[in-house]
């Protein structure tokens, strides 16, 4: 599925009202909970996604202009000492700022050649990208913390699109899978979607690969995690979250190598 710039405004507003909310109700020793990012605590989690926005907001897409991350030192070094509701406060200030200057971009920037963090592609990957990241870091604080999320809707659909763009990379390069095999991702719960690949010549995706040699079953959230190098993938055969049918080597080899970022 193709988004539109209206879209991805519309779940970064649900993603901001989410680190919003985090803000507004989580007490110190909620925020000093270490994250699946191992450096990081959920404050500083949060405070990293929002670095982010900071530097992205009034940056106009450019292939030929990075965005100014030098903001990150600045912006880290003042948000340090803020209590929690000084923090959430500017959390909600961020936000805001982010959300009108997306809300003011013409729709076709959309389209236009731009800096990603997956070299330069379209201001549609950046935005992908973007949803990509807040989403799973949404999740690095709140499995630690022991809080469930909706992995449905279009926040989800467009961070399984970033790997589902990824797929080749990860089969052939991460999984390794040989010549002339095929595989199949599929995925049910939260979202429902089957990614497939077959390799000829190099790992490349298909709409079908009619039998392939390995399924692999999983849900959206550990796909992502697991895909995000978050989550031990050992842990999630043992519990029964990532399983698979047909060849059975390839099999585990797809589910222990399935991370491709982190």
């Amino acid at each position: 599925m193709t988004y539109e710039l209206a879209d991805y405004i519309s779940v970064h507003r649900q993603l901001f009202a989410h680190y919003n909310e985090l803000c507004g109700r989580l007490g110190d020793e909620e925020m000093a909970t270490r994250s699946l990012c191992p450096a990081w605590d959920v404050r500083a989690v949060i405070a990293h996604t929002m670095g982010v926005e900071v530097v992205l907001t009034g940056w106009a897409p450019s292939a030929e202009v990075p965005p100014p991350f030098e903001k990150m030192g600045e912006f880290n070094t003042g948000v340090e000492g803020l209590s929690l509701s000084e923090f959430a406060g500017r959390v909600r200030e961020i936000t805001a700022a982010r959300l009108i200057d997306l809300e003011g971009l013409d729709p076709a920037v959309i389209d236009e050649p731009s800096f990603t963090p997956a070299g330069i592609a379209t201001y549609r990957r950046f935005l992908q990208v973007r949803v990509f990241d807040l989403w799973v870091h949404a999740r690095d604080i709140a499995i630690p913390l022991g809080e469930a999320l909706d992995n449905g809707g279009d926040a989800a659909e467009m961070t399984l699109q970033e790997i589902d763009d990824s797929i080749g990379y990860v089969v052939g390069k991460k999984i390794g899978l040989p010549e002339g095999k095929s595989i199949v991702f599929r995925i049910r719960g939260g979202v429902d979607r089957d990614i497939a690949v077959k390799v000829d010549g190099r790992a490349t995706r298909v709409d079908d690969v009619g039998d392939p040699d390995v399924v692999v079953t999983t849900d959206v959230g550990t796909f992502v995690m697991l895909a995000a190098g978050r989550i031990d993938p050992q842990t999630q055969i043992d519990e029964g979250r990532i399983s698979w049918s047909g060849d059975d080597s390839w099999g585990r080899a797809a589910a222990l190598n399935l991370a491709y970022t982190g």
